[in-house]
């Protein structure tokens, strides 16, 4: 066996179709090819897909996240390959990617890994295809910023060797994870990966570890690949900070000692910290901006709606008491602002009836409760309603200056879609752009040509906002070359497939479901994730109240307390999916299902999604809390 490849998937199917395709699309004349998938728990039916479409394919599902690194090691076990490939599946490698690494590697015996050029969804260079050893230094640079200053400094741009010239061939210290070829002489010296780090990280020690066993690591920019970088994690998320960073501090765990060992920990701790903390402060920012404003201008209003009437009605600004002006006009204001989240009206996109649904029942359920109240407690009627009509008109407001100045999800009206480029010959180019009508993407201008001036003079002429390349009809070094030449036209690139009903690109996934999708009440769409907290936390107060009571009844009682509390904090959910932490999962709702059925039940509670499938599983499990 001439070369082995491993791919660990988790829930990108699409992608990892896509990458499949390309991979055995590419030249292997004179040498066998073995392909690995290993599967961490997707419940996309990733694995239903490449038995089926890929029988060749050797597949380990595994029943847990267990990690990239355990994941990866799971196949390299089994590798009968003279070299070992870790591929991402959010790759498309070309047709001659394969043969040109394994004739560098034959032709360079000191080669023990190799990496490539790699360009993400965009057409842009990926400056991790070449790394440097991030030493105290180096590390400082980056974290720091001072690397986007002066990115092609030898020193403070060495992160990511920006000294050297992309297109030149070049030793380096670090392979990028996403395609990262090793001999099976250096496998033998350094073993499998280290199984410490959960995600991130284990290609810097796996490098490391290459060179520390007398071999070195090469860059070979004639050798390209597309990675969509990132379609499986979120890297602005605290979670990607921690998860970073922390490989970092392992790996000079393992490699550094004494003081610098300890500046360098102290330092990697600070930036966790620090970005952690930056990401906190935003998405803050971020959630509470919008309605800060609305509370401030409902208030400013009511106050001026409350002092005209006072005038009117008593000839004094002074007529009500001060805890009207400063407890319940408050009050008024945050329940007329709960009504409106609970009925849709600070979900994105934006909707006006949402706002118009959630005031009015907002002021319909504060009127009910005004007409209960002593006498005395009745302030005025008339401030309420004449306030509650201006915190509408005010909420509406500031949501039309957000559209006005194009801030994402504010739109008032449909903006206007830019035209899709398809490139293609013939009958493909015509599926794809029924393919777009039918889901009423964009509208479509097909054309029969792959020359890069040509393409980019349609581009202008059509104001095109995507260009779709037709798989079938173009190779896959045709595909990286138009997307690397049009780069500077700042659009989109997306990739049809040949007799696939999906069009790839970088911002994810286009399909007939997908699209269909937005009507459905999936697991995550925002009014799901709060009807789901909502029920979350009032079964988990309630249940945790009834503990004197129900914890006899429990097969295990040591849990059930934290478990309560865990979910009314938002450790856990009750059931959880897709990897969110849970005390039970959709499965449960039988009893000892096949993994097949498992996938099933998983799969279906995420795309249609019921409060009363929640409380149908907790009942039915109630006493193993």
């Amino acid at each position: 066996m001439t070369l082995s490849v491993v791919i660990v998937n988790y829930n990108v199917k699409y992608f990892l179709e896509q990458c499949l395709k390309s991979v055995f699309a590419a030249k292997t004349e004179g040498f066998e090819l073995e392909v690995f998938v290993v599967d961490n728990n997707s419940v996309d039916d990733s694995v239903a897909m490449v038995r089926e479409r890929f029988p060749q394919v050797k597949v380990i599902a595994n029943d847990e996240n267990v990690g990239f690194a355990k994941a990866n090691n799971q196949a390299l076990k089994l590798c009968t390959g003279d070299y070992l490939l870790l591929l991402n599946p959010d790759t498309v490698v070309e047709h001659d990617t394969f043969a040109k690494c394994v004739s560098f590697m034959e032709q360079h015996p000191d080669c023990g890994g190799l990496g490539v050029k790699m360009i993400d969804g965009k057409g842009n260079f990926l400056r991790e295809s070449k790394r440097g050893f991030p030493s105290p230094e180096t590390s400082f640079y980056k974290i720091s910023g001072l690397i986007k200053l002066f990115p092609h400094s030898k020193r403070i741009g060495a992160y990511y060797m920006g000294n050297l010239p992309e297109d030149e061939t070049n030793e380096i210290d670090i392979l990028p994870g996403a395609y990262m070829m090793l001999s099976r002489k250096a496998f033998d010296a350094v073993g499998l990966l280290d199984e410490s780090y959960f995600m991130y990280g284990e290609d810097i020690d796996w490098s490391w570890r290459i060179k520390l066993a007398g071999f070195k690591n090469y860059y070979l920019p004639e050798a390209r690949i597309i990675h969509y970088k990132g379609e499986s994690t979120k890297k602005g998320s605290m979670n990607y900070v921690y998860t970073f960073y922390n490989a970092m501090s392992i790996f000079v765990r393992h490699y550094f000692s004494g003081s610098n060992a300890k500046i360098f920990n102290a330092l990697i701790q600070m930036a966790i910290w620090l970005r952690a903390g930056v990401s906190f402060v935003k998405r803050i920012v971020a959630q509470l901006a919008v309605p800060a404003a609305d509370f401030a201008l409902s208030f400013a209003g009511f106050i001026a709606i409350k002092n005209i009437w006072a005038t009117y009605r008593a000839a004094t600004v002074d007529y009500y008491p001060p805890e009207y002006t400063w407890v319940v006009i408050p009050l008024y204001i945050l329940f007329l602002m709960a009504s409106t989240w609970l009925n849709g009206g600070y979900d994105k996109p934006l909707r006006i009836g949402r706002i118009l649904k959630g005031m009015a029942i907002g002021l319909a359920m504060l009127l009910a409760f005004y007409s209960l109240l002593d006498e005395s407690q009745r302030y005025s009627r008339m401030v309420l309603i004449l306030g509650s009509v201006w915190t509408t008109i005010s909420v509406l407001g500031i949501r039309a200056v957000l559209s006005a100045v194009n801030v994402d999800g504010y739109a008032l009206r449909a903006r206007k879609r830019k035209t899709c480029i398809i490139v293609g010959i013939g009958p493909e180019s015509h599926r794809v752009s029924d393919m777009y009508k039918a889901l009423n993407l964009a509208p479509t201008v097909d054309v029969n040509t792959t020359e890069t001036g040509r393409l980019s003079e349609l581009i202008h002429y059509h104001n095109a906002g995507e260009v779709v390349f037709c798989a079938k009809d173009l190779s896959p070094e045709e595909i990286i070359t138009l997307m690397a030449t049009l780069k500077t036209t700042g659009i989109e690139y997306k990739i049809a497939p040949s007799e696939s009903d999906f069009i790839i690109g970088s911002n994810g996934i286009a399909t007939d479901e997908d699209i269909l999708a937005v009507d459905l009440d999936t697991v995550s769409s925002p009014a799901n994730r709060r009807r789901k907290r909502l029920f979350d936390i009032g079964t988990a107060l309630l249940l945790t109240v009834l503990t004197p009571i129900l914890i006899w009844f429990q097969n295990d009682k040591h849990r059930y307390l934290g478990n309560c509390l865990s979910v009314l904090f938002g450790g856990k959910s009750w059931v959880g999916y897709s990897g969110r932490k849970g005390v039970f999962s959709p499965s449960d709702i039988v009893k000892e299902p096949s993994e097949t059925l498992a996938s099933h039940l998983n799969y279906k509670y995420m795309r249609k999604y019921k409060v009363s499938t929640d409380w149908a599983i907790l009942s039915r499990n109630i006493t193993n809390i």
